[in-house]
């Protein structure tokens, strides 16, 4: 019924599946206390509250988007994009180094790995839905030509690994909460969050480059533009360093489209285990019943 429906919905243009969002973010956030309370906090944390009323809607977009992106014929999906910077990935591509690209929850991140694909070979890490109905639609989505998953346990570390090494690329959002002992304490927008370390140790044993990349939402349902942009920081150091390096290039992003991103996912919780001591270094994140 499910993917009936989002074909059902794919159908429609762009601009009136971004008005009916926009309506939609708007109406989630009168109705869910808890999703107001968060993307409320979240923003006020990052200093960016004034964007309140445009995250709104732009969160709404980010859901009616989706059968657009996922069941749409590729070609009719691609010819809503343009992309920026490119030559930055196609150097790397010629010279046969592998690329980690880090999409954080910014924007329409789902048609950055299709639009990536169009170009050349991408393995993304896929971790299934909790919700079973969800499985045949995000998977028949996702795994299209050129576009590979791998699965988040070891197998797929494996495969990112090997893939990285033959001089390809790979995607991962890097602002999604780990699993406990996959990740470190580090800032985020002031707060301490569990971070993943993958990122930073698929670089260094792949030797690649690492590219951050987020497509922005354009008004009026116009289509997105992907940004490519070269990662500034450094992965030397501890686990620690390089995990807020690479938060502090995922804030630089943010700032560029704060309306656009996803305020209301629990970036701050702290999975069960996770190392007391690290959650214990921002008291506001232990004592939140969210996080527990």
């Amino acid at each position: 019924m499910l993917v009936t429906i989002f074909r059902f919905l794919s159908v429609f243009p762009l601009p009136v599946l971004h008005a009916l969002g926009a309506a939609l973010g708007w109406l989630v956030y009168l109705l869910s206390p808890s999703h107001r309370r968060r993307m409320r906090e979240n923003m006020r944390q990052a200093g960016v509250e004034r964007h309140l009323g445009a995250a709104i809607a732009e969160s709404g977009k980010s859901i009616l988007e989706l059968p657009f992106i996922w069941c749409a014929q590729p070609e009719r999906v691609s010819r809503h994009a343009s992309t920026e910077n490119w030559e930055l990935v196609q150097k790397n591509l010629d010279a046969g180094r592998g690329i980690v690209f880090l999409t954080p929850h910014l924007g329409c991140f789902e048609i950055v790995a299709q639009e990536i694909a169009l170009r050349t070979e991408l393995m993304v890490m896929y971790r299934p839905p909790k919700k079973a109905a969800l499985k045949p639609l995000i998977e028949g989505a996702r795994a299209r030509k050129n576009l590979l998953l791998a699965p988040a346990n070891m197998s797929g570390v494996r495969m990112l690994a090997k893939t990285l090494k033959k001089g390809m690329p790979i995607g991962l959002l890097p602002d999604q909460v780990p699993q406990e002992g996959e990740g470190v304490f580090a800032d985020f927008f002031g707060r301490s969050a569990y971070t993943m370390t993958l990122p930073a140790k698929l670089a260094q044993m792949g030797n690649a480059a690492v590219i951050v990349t987020y497509a922005e939402r354009l008004p009026f349902g116009r289509g997105y533009v992907i940004r490519f942009v070269p990662f500034e920081g450094t992965l030397d150091g501890s686990a620690a360093e390089q995990a807020r390096a690479i938060n502090a290039a995922m804030e630089q992003l943010i700032a560029r489209a704060p309306s656009q991103y996803y305020w209301s996912y629990n970036r701050y919780k702290v999975p069960a285990g996770a190392a007391a001591a690290g959650a214990a270094s921002d008291g506001a994140a232990a004592d939140q019943p969210e996080a527990k």
